[in-house]
């Protein structure tokens, strides 16, 4: 497999003195955010003002635009704008300006339309009570202890953990492993440190190197395969609706830190431990779906060779008022992200289908594709071949079939050896890297092709 960059995330367990600084260091890194983003902001109208006075442009007003800028600019003035910097470390603000500077990149890209994805807006100030609490640190003394229950961090020294950091201090001891940098966040009341590391991993190979599963994703069942197998969907979020419910009643009779009107006040203790109660209740069910993700990938990457899914259009589903809790409780975009590296740890391969394939209309039989197939029909009746079979198990099996056909394609146009296991590939794509992103298909006219059949795909 090579060298890769993966991180490793653990619970903390700190003591009251330790909670409070790591929520100061965090707080010092949207202050610096704020304070950074409040200059930019400044030099910017300081210019457009420079600009109407006809000054030279070599004359204007200089932006701190990147993180080297912004540094020496926060530098220049903390002891004046903050006395009390040298209380946390200067990691915690390096953290923030290092936000600020992707934010601004990320917008200037975009406005360029050299940036992937949809439009960036322009950055904005951090809420005190509404920012993520998160610090990243890069520099000082970051390291796994020899007990395993312990890490050490800048300036915060050694915090006790949840869970043993073994599988991380294993890689550390052997040596194929190292620490880059260690970001700590604050989540349902809890805090967590994740560890970016450079990891050398062993090449592996599935257990079924040979086999393809088509996977059919859904909001009845979270899966269908294509060997018939049904994972059953467990629906986190609606079995703790209730709570949810009762919690957010409960917030919502809290004197808050808004009044009626609108006005600012200073919110109620009780306001401040429902809202955590509330927050908790959220991180409870997003843990139980991300641990059930987590073990479906996991054992489809190490079991089969070759991992077939959609490409789907989530957001676009999620529009859907009826459906949208539904589409948001399953997970869907986070089972190929998973898939995606997970394929590639194991040295097996994900082949993504394009996004206009109709695979729950076409027969998995005989291949005729129907015109219309409405939601609500959940069996699958082919008039041509007579076969009747539950729709998303007949959409896994058209999945699965497609491997073979693309195999087949990279045969004829390519050749094999252009087949890198994990890698992007296909006609007109290089190994290793994705492909770009298709154009929809407008009505009245055929989808545009790379190559090869109507069914060739994205493959990662």
């Amino acid at each position: 497999m090579g060298r890769i960059h993966q991180a490793y995330r653990y619970a903390l367990d700190p003591t009251p003195a330790q909670a409070a600084a790591l929520a100061s260091h965090c707080g010092a890194a949207r202050f610096a955010f704020n304070w950074g983003l409040a200059r930019v902001r400044a030099a910017l109208s300081q210019r457009e003002a420079e600009k109407t006075y006809q000054v030279p442009e070599e004359l204007l007003t200089e932006v701190p635009w990147s993180l080297y800028g912004l540094r020496r600019a926060w530098n220049t003035a903390k002891d004046t704008v903050a006395p009390w910097w040298a209380d946390n470390s200067k990691e915690a603000y390096s953290s923030g300006l290092d936000g600020l500077a992707r934010a601004l990149t990320n917008w200037s890209a975009a406005r360029k339309g050299t940036r992937a994805g949809g439009p960036v807006g322009f950055p904005r100030f951090r809420a005190k009570h509404r920012a993520t609490l998160s610090c990243r640190f890069t520099t000082g003394t970051i390291r796994l202890e020899t007990d395993r229950r312990h890490v050490t961090l800048p300036r915060l020294g050694t915090i006790k953990t949840c869970e043993s950091t073994r599988k991380l201090a294993r890689h550390l001891e052997r040596g194929t492993g190292r620490i880059l940098s260690a970001t700590i966040r604050a989540e349902g009341g809890r805090w967590f440190v994740a560890f970016t590391c450079q990891i050398d991993r062993a090449d592996r190979a599935p257990a079924r190197p040979d086999a393809v599963v088509g996977v059919d994703l859904g909001v009845r069942a979270l899966a269908v395969l294509s060997t018939g197998e049904v994972i059953d969907n467990p629906k986190h979020h609606r079995a703790a609706l209730r709570t949810l419910r009762k919690l957010n009643k409960r917030l919502a009779r809290r004197a808050g830190p808004r009044t009626p009107d609108g006005s600012r006040r200073q919110a109620s203790k009780r306001w401040h431990k429902t809202k955590i109660q509330l927050a908790k209740a959220h991180a409870r069910v997003a843990g139980q779906r991300r641990d059930g993700l987590h073990q479906l990938t996991t054992r489809l990457a190490a079991t089969y060779g070759t991992v077939v899914v959609e490409d789907l259009n989530v957001a676009g589903m999620a529009k859907n008022r009826r459906l949208a809790r539904a589409i948001a409780d399953v997970g869907m975009a986070e089972v190929r992200r998973q898939l995606t590296y997970k394929s590639a740890w194991r040295g097996g391969r994900l082949v993504v289908a394009d996004r206009w394939y109709p695979s729950s209309k076409t027969c998995s039989g005989c291949g005729a594709v129907k015109a219309k197939l409405a939601l609500a029909e959940r069996t699958y009746s082919c008039a041509a071949c007579g076969l009747v079979l539950d729709r998303d198990a007949n959409a896994a099996r058209n999945l699965a079939a497609l491997a073979a056909r693309y195999e087949h394609d990279v045969a004829q146009s390519c050749g094999e050896t252009r087949n890198a296991r994990g890698g992007a590939v296909g006609p007109g794509i290089r190994a290793g890297h994705a492909p770009a992103k298709r154009e929809p298909l407008i009505r009245g006219t055929l989808p545009r092709q790379r190559g090869g059949s109507p069914s060739l795909t994205d493959t990662y």
